[in-house]
């Protein structure tokens, strides 16, 4: 496929979906790039930098390739994209060219959008069905819709497969595989499990960010840097001080350990649940709520998890949007009630007054997590557009780290 315009083929484009992941795994990508000494044009949910300067994304197609000459013209050369199911139904895999696509999972989430399961997949499939020949493709050998994704992908597209034992048994030999995850507040240690790309890499990898569900982000951007020739000394180096992905399991305060998280599907808030565990001495606190105006079946699970993970939950508004907090809730907590001798539930509307009800009420050697708005900086509450930051909440309460 030709590039968009002859300035554009210059540019080597990496295409990152899925439901969960999609902004850490752009991010490493991009720091394995920068370790290597290149410039590097990244765009996810968190906004478009070149390097570390923020730049303006926009919304359209136009705005997207304007970015792009933009990036052409500053002396990037590679690009990094967190392709999401809503632009690539758009047709953006159509219309730009992508060399590289990575698939970190999918689980239930953006149904008002794409009407069904089934089109939901067939969206993120497009940034596959379109790379061209020989261009490679990175999956997840956990997920079991990578297989279908494999299937549908053309056979001269090349697969890479990457696996971390935690999300169940592998669907396909993986050539970037963990032997071990081992968690602590500081970060995560991956251990290899035994293969030529494994040795490349020195055996093990260490990121900052906190969780295995961030393994499989690493292990995914390792092994796409690995197929577009990035230096292995570049990607362990990249990984390694790449400082973390604001609203990521943030830890932003340490006795007790207060972390914010942008988990708001069901696997999500599953992992975050499991990551806090790993740290806690003590009890697991869990401030969620779900978002209004999309996908209500994924409210009762999300309850049900939080009740057979933690020890509290704490129910409050996350972006309403036009429907009633109070039935977004009793969903919710319909939801845990169905988990037999689980975590107590308390239902606190106001966001506020959940994050510091649920601080207060946490011992020095307890985890708290607030989930669902991450880095976030606006609530969406019926018509209104309201400033608020989780992460700025958790600083204000507790002093920081």
């Amino acid at each position: 496929m030709p590039a968009a315009f002859a300035w554009a083929e210059t540019l080597h484009t990496f295409g990152v979906t899925g439901t969960n992941g999609k902004t850490s795994t752009c991010a490493l990508i991009g720091a394995c790039l920068r370790a290597d000494g290149r410039h590097v044009l990244t765009v996810g949910t968190t906004g478009a930098f070149i390097d570390d300067a923020s730049v303006p994304k926009g919304k359209s197609f136009a705005d997207f390739t304007a970015l792009m000459h933009r990036a052409h013209l500053a002396g990037c050369r590679d690009v990094v994209v967190e392709a999401t199911s809503y632009g690539l139904q758009l047709g953006y895999a159509r219309r730009w060219r992508f060399d590289l696509g990575v698939f970190t999972n999918l689980s239930p989430d953006h149904l008002k959008t794409h009407g069904t399961w089934e089109n939901y997949l067939a969206a993120k499939a497009q940034l596959f069905l379109h790379l061209g020949p020989g261009r490679p493709m990175v999956l997840n050998a956990g997920d079991l819709h990578a297989t279908y994704i494999d299937k549908a992908t053309p056979a001269d597209v090349r697969r890479l497969w990457f696996h971390v034992p935690s999300r169940g048994p592998a669907h396909a030999p993986p050539e970037l595989q963990a032997a071990a995850v081992e968690l602590d507040a500081d970060g995560t240690r991956i251990v290899l499990a035994p293969s030529p790309l494994a040795e490349a890499l020195g055996g093990e990898l260490r990121i900052r960010m906190v969780g295995e569900i961030f393994a499989e982000n690493a292990l995914a951007a390792a092994l796409a840097c690995l197929a577009a020739d990035v230096p292995a000394a570049s990607i362990v180096r990249g990984l390694a001080e790449l400082p973390g992905v604001p609203g990521r399991f943030e830890v932003l305060a340490r006795r007790p350990i207060v972390a914010v998280d942008y988990a708001h599907s069901p696997d999500a808030l599953r992992r975050t649940c499991r990551t806090a565990r790993a740290l806690a001495r003590g009890r697991v606190i869990v401030v969620f709520g779900a978002g209004g105006d999309s996908t209500p079946d994924k409210r009762g699970p999300m309850g049900a998890i939080v009740a057979a993970e933690a020890d509290l939950g704490v129910i409050t508004n996350d972006n309403p949007r036009r429907e009633d907090p109070r039935a977004i809730a009793a969903m919710i907590e319909a939801g845990a009630r169905g988990v037999a001798g689980g975590a107590s539930m308390r239902v606190i509307l106001d966001r506020r007054a959940a994050i510091e009800r649920a601080i207060a009420d946490a011992g020095p050697d307890d985890v708290v997590v607030v989930a669902g708005m991450g880095h976030e900086a606006t609530q969406r509450v019926g018509n209104e557009v309201r400033p608020f930051s989780d992460r700025e909440e958790v600083l204000r309460i507790t002093g920081g780290a």
